[in-house]
């Protein structure tokens, strides 16, 4: 029995699509996740037309929440390399970092983690004033593995990135605008309108010059393999220990992977686990 299809696909135009992503409360990511979203890259790579594509959420409060904790691990080591010949976690978001169309993320609500990784691996990121972004693993014990240590470094700086990763807290849009972790912030009610507009704009241009001018930006920030297949090394190595364990069992305990639970404001929380 196949899986309920995580990713929605409208094609707008030939050269535009939009992508909204849904998967349970508060849209975890996980391991039927990874295998779909690596047939949806496939497709992107593949369509000879397409210009721009944007990723959004039909959940206001979270666009990827973080990676399903609860996730069946021997059902994730068991996964077989994507192209690139690394763990697909790692391969998606490779690829998803290169395909020739130019990717944007349209973030209202939280992006942590998993969903932080997603974002970064994308071209643009654009902001509603509700979005909050992070990385909160090392709260957990667990240090993050879709490198958005190497990303963030590239985008924001070294200090910067040390701030997010190592301090494990929330980065509401404002301030995740000043520091450059997404292109800018919208005012209510404005997000989807502003990056229709904008995705439309590009998907007008040629094709051949807007994947040109993505592949030579691309060559001065280039982020190389391996360190995206460390990190994903290091995740697995740090993750699940039994010395973190009661810090992820309290963390369920105040509503973990729930819709109205610690979820709101997981950075604080994990600050407050001792």
């Amino acid at each position: 029995m196949s899986s309920p299809q995580q990713f929605r696909v409208d094609e707008v135009t030939p050269s535009y699509w939009r992508v909204t992503f849904t998967n349970g409360e508060v849209n975890l990511l996980d391991v039927d996740s990874v295998e779909q979203l690596a047939d949806l890259v496939t497709r992107i790579e593949q369509a000879p037309e397409l210009t721009v594509v944007v990723f959004r959420s039909d959940n206001p409060d979270f666009f990827i929440a973080h990676w399903d904790v609860r996730s069946d691990q021997a059902r994730v080591a068991a996964m077989r390399p994507g192209p690139t010949g690394l763990h697909p976690y790692a391969d998606n978001f490779i690829r998803l970092s290169r395909v020739p169309a130019v990717t944007i993320t349209e973030i209202n609500g939280r992006a942590r983690g998993a969903g932080s990784e997603f974002a970064l691996a994308t071209d643009i990121r654009f902001a509603g004033p509700r979005a909050v972004l992070g990385q909160f693993e090392v709260g957990m014990g667990s240090v993050p593995g879709g490198n958005p240590m190497g990303r963030l470094v590239r985008l924001i700086g070294r200090g910067r990135a040390m701030e997010v990763v190592l301090g494990a807290d929330d980065f509401p849009a404002d301030l995740a605008a000043a520091y450059g972790y997404v292109n800018r912030v919208l005012p209510e009610g404005e997000l989807e309108g502003f990056v229709d507009t904008f995705a439309r704009r590009i998907a007008g241009f040629d094709k051949v010059a807007v994947s040109d001018a993505k592949a030579l930006v691309d060559a001065a920030a280039h982020v190389p393999d391996e360190e995206s297949a460390a990190s994903l090394n290091t995740f697995f190595r740090t993750s699940g220990r039994p010395e973190n364990a009661d810090r992820v069992r309290r963390l369920f305990e105040l509503g973990l992977q729930q819709p109205d639970g610690v979820e709101l404001e997981l950075g604080r929380q994990v600050g407050r686990l001792r």
